[in-house]
Protein backbone atom coordinates (compact mmCIF):
# COMPACT_ATOMS: atom_id res chain seq x y z
CA UNK A 1 0.00 0.00 0.00
CA UNK A 2 1.41 3.35 -1.05
CA UNK A 3 1.90 6.05 1.53
CA UNK A 4 -0.20 9.11 0.76
CA UNK A 5 1.93 12.23 0.80
CA UNK A 6 0.94 15.88 0.99
CA UNK A 7 1.28 17.56 -2.45
CA UNK A 8 4.54 19.48 -2.61
CA UNK A 9 2.93 22.80 -3.47
CA UNK A 10 1.08 22.54 -0.14
CA UNK A 11 4.29 21.54 1.65
CA UNK A 12 6.01 24.68 0.36
CA UNK A 13 3.16 26.85 1.65
CA UNK A 14 2.80 25.26 5.09
CA UNK A 15 6.18 23.81 6.10
CA UNK A 16 8.75 26.33 7.26
CA UNK A 17 11.87 25.00 8.94
CA UNK A 18 13.78 27.68 10.84
CA UNK A 19 17.21 26.11 10.93
CA UNK A 20 19.78 26.73 13.61
CA UNK A 21 23.02 27.92 12.03
CA UNK A 22 26.26 28.30 13.97
CA UNK A 23 27.09 32.03 14.11
CA UNK A 24 29.57 33.29 11.50
CA UNK A 25 30.43 36.99 11.11
CA UNK A 26 28.82 38.36 7.95
CA UNK A 27 32.10 39.50 6.42
CA UNK A 28 33.70 36.11 7.10
CA UNK A 29 30.76 34.28 5.52
CA UNK A 30 31.00 36.50 2.44
CA UNK A 31 34.70 35.69 2.21
CA UNK A 32 34.11 31.95 2.60
CA UNK A 33 31.29 32.02 0.04
CA UNK A 34 33.44 33.54 -2.70
CA UNK A 35 34.18 30.92 -5.41
CA UNK A 36 37.59 30.69 -7.09
CA UNK A 37 38.02 29.75 -10.75
CA UNK A 38 41.55 28.52 -10.00
CA UNK A 39 40.38 26.13 -7.30
CA UNK A 40 37.40 25.18 -9.45
CA UNK A 41 39.69 24.20 -12.34
CA UNK A 42 41.95 22.26 -9.98
CA UNK A 43 39.05 20.28 -8.54
CA UNK A 44 37.16 19.70 -11.80
CA UNK A 45 40.08 18.93 -14.10
CA UNK A 46 41.90 17.10 -11.32
CA UNK A 47 39.14 14.53 -10.96
CA UNK A 48 38.90 14.06 -14.73
CA UNK A 49 42.69 13.73 -14.93
CA UNK A 50 42.66 10.98 -12.32
CA UNK A 51 40.07 8.89 -14.17
CA UNK A 52 41.89 9.61 -17.43
CA UNK A 53 45.14 8.25 -15.97
CA UNK A 54 43.51 5.16 -14.49
CA UNK A 55 41.74 4.55 -17.81
CA UNK A 56 45.02 4.70 -19.74
CA UNK A 57 46.73 2.41 -17.22
CA UNK A 58 43.84 -0.07 -17.44
CA UNK A 59 44.03 -0.09 -21.24
CA UNK A 60 47.82 -0.52 -21.15
CA UNK A 61 47.54 -3.61 -18.93
CA UNK A 62 44.91 -4.97 -21.31
CA UNK A 63 47.21 -4.57 -24.31
CA UNK A 64 50.04 -6.24 -22.38
CA UNK A 65 47.68 -9.09 -21.39
CA UNK A 66 48.66 -8.49 -17.77
CA UNK A 67 45.34 -9.70 -16.42
CA UNK A 68 46.03 -9.21 -12.73
CA UNK A 69 47.19 -5.65 -13.35
CA UNK A 70 44.21 -5.10 -15.65
CA UNK A 71 41.64 -6.19 -13.04
CA UNK A 72 43.26 -4.16 -10.25
CA UNK A 73 43.57 -1.06 -12.45
CA UNK A 74 39.98 -1.43 -13.68
CA UNK A 75 38.61 -1.59 -10.12
CA UNK A 76 40.63 1.49 -9.11
CA UNK A 77 39.45 3.25 -12.27
CA UNK A 78 35.83 2.45 -11.44
CA UNK A 79 36.33 3.53 -7.83
CA UNK A 80 37.57 6.96 -8.93
CA UNK A 81 34.79 7.22 -11.53
CA UNK A 82 32.05 6.35 -9.04
CA UNK A 83 32.68 9.61 -7.17
CA UNK A 84 31.56 11.68 -10.18
CA UNK A 85 28.11 12.03 -8.65
CA UNK A 86 29.72 14.18 -5.96
CA UNK A 87 31.05 16.43 -8.71
CA UNK A 88 27.53 16.78 -10.13
CA UNK A 89 26.23 17.66 -6.68
CA UNK A 90 28.69 20.50 -6.16
CA UNK A 91 28.56 21.83 -9.71
CA UNK A 92 24.77 21.76 -9.48
CA UNK A 93 24.96 24.19 -6.57
CA UNK A 94 26.90 26.53 -8.87
CA UNK A 95 29.50 27.30 -6.20
CA UNK A 96 32.63 25.66 -7.64
CA UNK A 97 33.57 28.33 -10.21
CA UNK A 98 33.18 32.07 -9.94
CA UNK A 99 32.51 32.08 -13.71
CA UNK A 100 28.95 30.76 -13.73
CA UNK A 101 28.91 29.10 -17.15
CA UNK A 102 31.84 26.90 -16.14
CA UNK A 103 29.70 25.34 -13.40
CA UNK A 104 27.05 24.45 -15.98
CA UNK A 105 29.57 23.20 -18.56
CA UNK A 106 31.34 20.87 -16.15
CA UNK A 107 28.01 19.79 -14.67
CA UNK A 108 26.96 18.45 -18.08
CA UNK A 109 30.32 16.76 -18.66
CA UNK A 110 30.18 14.95 -15.35
CA UNK A 111 26.45 14.22 -15.73
CA UNK A 112 26.70 12.29 -19.00
CA UNK A 113 29.77 10.42 -17.76
CA UNK A 114 28.00 9.28 -14.58
CA UNK A 115 24.35 8.90 -15.72
CA UNK A 116 23.40 11.76 -13.44
CA UNK A 117 20.13 13.46 -14.37
CA UNK A 118 20.93 16.98 -13.23
CA UNK A 119 17.35 18.19 -13.78
CA UNK A 120 15.79 15.50 -11.60
CA UNK A 121 18.46 16.14 -9.02
CA UNK A 122 18.06 19.92 -8.99
CA UNK A 123 14.41 19.54 -8.03
CA UNK A 124 14.93 16.80 -5.49
CA UNK A 125 18.00 18.32 -3.89
CA UNK A 126 16.37 21.71 -3.48
CA UNK A 127 13.75 20.07 -1.30
CA UNK A 128 16.43 18.04 0.49
CA UNK A 129 18.26 21.21 1.51
CA UNK A 130 15.18 23.15 2.54
CA UNK A 131 13.57 20.33 4.48
CA UNK A 132 16.45 18.01 5.39
CA UNK A 133 15.03 14.81 6.95
CA UNK A 134 11.57 16.36 7.33
CA UNK A 135 9.66 13.55 5.57
CA UNK A 136 6.87 15.79 4.26
CA UNK A 137 9.31 17.76 2.15
CA UNK A 138 12.42 15.58 1.81
CA UNK A 139 12.04 12.12 0.32
CA UNK A 140 15.50 12.16 -1.26
CA UNK A 141 16.69 10.61 2.02
CA UNK A 142 14.22 8.38 3.84
CA UNK A 143 14.85 6.81 7.23
CA UNK A 144 15.50 4.30 8.66
CA UNK A 145 18.26 2.91 6.44
CA UNK A 146 20.28 -0.26 6.79
CA UNK A 147 24.04 0.40 6.49
CA UNK A 148 24.56 -3.05 5.01
CA UNK A 149 27.89 -4.87 5.06
CA UNK A 150 26.52 -8.25 3.98
CA UNK A 151 29.12 -10.38 2.22
CA UNK A 152 27.37 -10.71 -1.15
CA UNK A 153 26.49 -7.03 -1.22
CA UNK A 154 30.07 -5.98 -0.41
CA UNK A 155 31.38 -8.41 -3.06
CA UNK A 156 29.07 -6.81 -5.62
CA UNK A 157 30.27 -3.34 -4.62
CA UNK A 158 33.90 -4.45 -4.88
CA UNK A 159 33.41 -5.76 -8.42
CA UNK A 160 30.45 -4.91 -10.69
CA UNK A 161 27.40 -3.28 -9.12
CA UNK A 162 24.54 -5.14 -10.79
CA UNK A 163 21.45 -4.58 -8.65
CA UNK A 164 22.59 -1.90 -6.20
CA UNK A 165 20.94 -1.14 -2.87
CA UNK A 166 20.82 1.74 -0.35
CA UNK A 167 23.17 4.49 -1.59
CA UNK A 168 24.41 2.02 -4.19
CA UNK A 169 22.68 2.67 -7.52
CA UNK A 170 23.26 -0.43 -9.60
CA UNK A 171 23.46 -1.10 -13.35
CA UNK A 172 19.97 -2.58 -13.76
CA UNK A 173 18.19 0.11 -11.76
CA UNK A 174 20.18 2.88 -13.43
CA UNK A 175 19.37 1.63 -16.94
CA UNK A 176 15.66 1.25 -16.09
CA UNK A 177 15.56 4.76 -14.69
CA UNK A 178 17.50 6.23 -17.61
CA UNK A 179 15.33 4.59 -20.26
CA UNK A 180 12.01 5.30 -18.54
CA UNK A 181 12.95 8.95 -18.10
CA UNK A 182 14.05 9.22 -21.75
CA UNK A 183 10.60 7.91 -22.70
CA UNK A 184 8.95 10.45 -20.37
CA UNK A 185 7.63 7.63 -18.22
CA UNK A 186 7.97 7.60 -14.47
CA UNK A 187 7.15 4.15 -13.03
CA UNK A 188 5.16 3.87 -9.81
CA UNK A 189 8.13 2.97 -7.62
CA UNK A 190 9.55 6.43 -8.36
CA UNK A 191 6.85 8.23 -6.39
CA UNK A 192 9.23 11.02 -5.35
CA UNK A 193 10.12 11.93 -8.94
CA UNK A 194 6.47 11.83 -9.97
CA UNK A 195 5.61 14.14 -7.08
CA UNK A 196 8.31 16.58 -8.15
CA UNK A 197 7.06 16.78 -11.74
CA UNK A 198 3.46 17.08 -10.63
CA UNK A 199 4.59 20.03 -8.55
CA UNK A 200 6.63 21.62 -11.37
CA UNK A 201 5.54 20.12 -14.71
CA UNK A 202 7.60 22.64 -16.69
CA UNK A 203 10.76 20.84 -15.47
CA UNK A 204 9.69 17.42 -16.74
CA UNK A 205 10.91 17.72 -20.33
CA UNK A 206 14.23 19.10 -19.14
CA UNK A 207 14.78 15.83 -17.27
CA UNK A 208 13.65 13.83 -20.29
CA UNK A 209 16.10 15.67 -22.55
CA UNK A 210 18.89 15.17 -20.02
CA UNK A 211 18.31 11.40 -20.13
CA UNK A 212 18.24 11.42 -23.94
CA UNK A 213 21.52 13.35 -24.15
CA UNK A 214 23.12 10.83 -21.80
CA UNK A 215 21.93 7.89 -23.91
CA UNK A 216 23.15 9.61 -27.09
CA UNK A 217 26.61 10.11 -25.60
CA UNK A 218 27.00 6.45 -24.64
CA UNK A 219 25.65 5.27 -28.00
CA UNK A 220 28.36 7.40 -29.66
CA UNK A 221 30.97 5.78 -27.38
CA UNK A 222 29.73 2.34 -28.42
CA UNK A 223 29.69 3.20 -32.14
CA UNK A 224 33.19 4.66 -31.90
CA UNK A 225 34.43 1.51 -30.19
CA UNK A 226 32.90 -0.70 -32.89
CA UNK A 227 34.08 1.47 -35.78
CA UNK A 228 37.69 1.69 -34.60
CA UNK A 229 37.80 -1.72 -32.86
CA UNK A 230 38.59 -0.12 -29.49
CA UNK A 231 36.69 -2.86 -27.71
CA UNK A 232 37.64 -1.81 -24.20
CA UNK A 233 36.30 1.74 -24.50
CA UNK A 234 32.70 0.97 -23.38
CA UNK A 235 34.08 -0.83 -20.32
CA UNK A 236 36.35 2.09 -19.41
CA UNK A 237 33.68 4.76 -20.00
CA UNK A 238 30.11 3.44 -20.24
CA UNK A 239 30.34 0.74 -17.56
CA UNK A 240 32.90 2.47 -15.33
CA UNK A 241 30.29 4.02 -12.98
CA UNK A 242 29.28 0.52 -11.85
CA UNK A 243 32.76 -0.89 -11.16
CA UNK A 244 34.50 -0.81 -7.77
CA UNK A 245 31.75 1.17 -6.01
CA UNK A 246 32.66 0.07 -2.48
CA UNK A 247 34.83 3.11 -1.70
CA UNK A 248 32.10 5.57 -2.66
CA UNK A 249 29.55 3.52 -0.73
CA UNK A 250 31.58 3.50 2.48
CA UNK A 251 32.25 7.23 2.27
CA UNK A 252 28.75 8.31 1.21
CA UNK A 253 26.44 6.35 3.51
CA UNK A 254 27.31 8.13 6.81
CA UNK A 255 26.00 11.56 5.82
CA UNK A 256 22.45 11.08 7.19
CA UNK A 257 22.08 7.40 8.05
CA UNK A 258 20.71 6.72 11.53
CA UNK A 259 20.25 10.36 12.51
CA UNK A 260 17.17 12.28 13.67
CA UNK A 261 14.34 13.46 11.48
CA UNK A 262 12.00 16.41 12.04
CA UNK A 263 14.60 18.51 13.87
CA UNK A 264 15.58 22.08 12.80
CA UNK A 265 19.26 21.51 13.55
CA UNK A 266 21.69 20.24 10.92
CA UNK A 267 24.04 19.08 13.67
CA UNK A 268 21.47 16.44 14.62
CA UNK A 269 20.37 15.29 11.15
CA UNK A 270 23.66 15.48 9.23
CA UNK A 271 26.98 13.81 9.99
CA UNK A 272 30.46 15.14 9.10
CA UNK A 273 33.43 12.78 8.93
CA UNK A 274 37.18 13.13 8.58
CA UNK A 275 38.80 11.55 5.52
CA UNK A 276 42.25 11.15 4.04
CA UNK A 277 43.15 13.82 1.42
CA UNK A 278 42.51 11.61 -1.63
CA UNK A 279 39.10 10.42 -0.46
CA UNK A 280 38.11 13.96 0.47
CA UNK A 281 39.22 15.23 -2.96
CA UNK A 282 37.29 12.52 -4.81
CA UNK A 283 34.24 13.17 -2.64
CA UNK A 284 34.51 16.88 -3.42
CA UNK A 285 34.94 17.62 0.31
CA UNK A 286 31.38 16.52 1.05
CA UNK A 287 32.69 14.73 4.12
CA UNK A 288 32.14 18.20 5.68
CA UNK A 289 28.47 17.56 5.17
CA UNK A 290 26.99 19.31 8.19
CA UNK A 291 28.87 22.46 7.24
CA UNK A 292 27.62 22.15 3.66
CA UNK A 293 23.99 21.93 4.77
CA UNK A 294 24.39 24.77 7.23
CA UNK A 295 25.98 27.16 4.72
CA UNK A 296 25.47 25.76 1.22
CA UNK A 297 26.79 28.96 -0.38
CA UNK A 298 30.34 28.02 0.71
CA UNK A 299 32.33 26.24 -2.04
CA UNK A 300 33.35 22.67 -1.27
CA UNK A 301 37.06 23.53 -1.07
CA UNK A 302 36.38 26.03 1.75
CA UNK A 303 34.24 23.78 3.96
CA UNK A 304 37.15 22.70 6.18
CA UNK A 305 37.88 26.37 6.85
CA UNK A 306 34.21 26.90 7.68
CA UNK A 307 34.35 24.00 10.14
CA UNK A 308 37.28 25.56 11.99
CA UNK A 309 35.38 28.85 12.13
CA UNK A 310 32.41 27.24 13.91
CA UNK A 311 34.09 24.23 15.59
CA UNK A 312 33.23 25.34 19.14
CA UNK A 313 29.53 25.15 18.29
CA UNK A 314 29.72 21.83 16.42
CA UNK A 315 29.89 18.14 17.31
CA UNK A 316 33.31 16.63 16.70
CA UNK A 317 33.50 15.02 13.24
CA UNK A 318 33.46 11.23 13.29
CA UNK A 319 36.16 9.14 11.70
CA UNK A 320 34.97 6.91 8.86
CA UNK A 321 35.33 3.81 11.02
CA UNK A 322 33.68 5.57 13.96
CA UNK A 323 30.75 6.64 11.78
CA UNK A 324 30.20 3.09 10.59
CA UNK A 325 30.33 1.71 14.12
CA UNK A 326 27.79 4.34 15.14
CA UNK A 327 25.45 3.56 12.23
CA UNK A 328 25.61 -0.18 12.77
CA UNK A 329 24.84 0.20 16.46
CA UNK A 330 21.92 2.53 15.66
CA UNK A 331 20.55 -0.01 13.17
CA UNK A 332 20.80 -2.83 15.71
CA UNK A 333 18.90 -0.76 18.27
CA UNK A 334 16.24 0.13 15.70
CA UNK A 335 15.53 -3.57 15.14
CA UNK A 336 14.49 -3.75 18.81
CA UNK A 337 12.97 -0.27 19.06
CA UNK A 338 11.85 1.05 15.62
CA UNK A 339 11.25 4.52 17.08
CA UNK A 340 14.88 4.90 18.23
CA UNK A 341 16.89 7.76 16.72
CA UNK A 342 20.43 8.74 17.61
CA UNK A 343 20.82 12.10 19.34
CA UNK A 344 24.21 13.52 18.36
CA UNK A 345 25.92 14.99 21.45
CA UNK A 346 26.66 18.71 21.17
CA UNK A 347 29.22 20.77 23.11
CA UNK A 348 27.90 22.16 26.41
CA UNK A 349 28.40 25.67 25.06
CA UNK A 350 26.55 24.95 21.81
CA UNK A 351 23.83 27.34 20.71
CA UNK A 352 20.33 25.91 20.38
CA UNK A 353 17.90 28.62 19.31
CA UNK A 354 17.24 29.40 15.67
CA UNK A 355 15.96 32.72 14.45
CA UNK A 356 13.03 33.10 12.10
CA UNK A 357 14.90 35.88 10.31
CA UNK A 358 17.68 34.49 8.12
CA UNK A 359 19.60 36.55 5.60
CA UNK A 360 19.73 35.44 1.99
CA UNK A 361 23.41 34.43 2.07
CA UNK A 362 23.02 32.20 5.13
CA UNK A 363 19.99 30.44 3.66
CA UNK A 364 21.38 30.29 0.11
CA UNK A 365 21.73 26.96 -1.67
CA UNK A 366 23.64 28.55 -4.54
CA UNK A 367 22.21 28.15 -8.03
CA UNK A 368 20.73 24.73 -7.31
CA UNK A 369 17.00 25.51 -7.32
CA UNK A 370 15.16 25.47 -10.67
CA UNK A 371 13.70 28.85 -11.58
CA UNK A 372 10.21 27.88 -10.44
CA UNK A 373 11.52 27.25 -6.90
CA UNK A 374 14.35 29.77 -6.73
CA UNK A 375 12.07 32.73 -6.00
CA UNK A 376 11.01 31.06 -2.75
CA UNK A 377 14.56 30.40 -1.54
CA UNK A 378 14.75 33.52 0.56
CA UNK A 379 11.73 32.36 2.56
CA UNK A 380 12.98 28.81 3.08
CA UNK A 381 15.96 27.60 5.06
CA UNK A 382 18.49 24.84 4.59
Amino acid sequence: MKTKHTPLDEVRKKLRVFWYRCPVPVNKLRELSRPSDIQGWFQSLGHLALVGCTGVITYSFFLQQNWIGFVVALIIHGAFWSFMGSACHELGHGTVFQTKWLNRAFLWIYSVLSYHNNRNYAMSHTYHHRYTLHPEGDREVELPKNPSLKVLFVLQMLTFNVVGGFEAGGFINQMKTLCSTALARFPGEREWIEALWEDCPEERMKAVNCARITILFHVVVLLFAISFKVWLLPLIITLAPFIGNIWRYLVGVPMHCGLRDNVPDFRLCVRSITLDPLSSFLYWRMNWHTEHHMYASVPCYRLAELYHEIADDMPKPRTLVGAWREMREIWRRQQVDPSYQFDTPLPESAGRLATEQQDSLSASIGDLAPEVLAEEEGNAAG
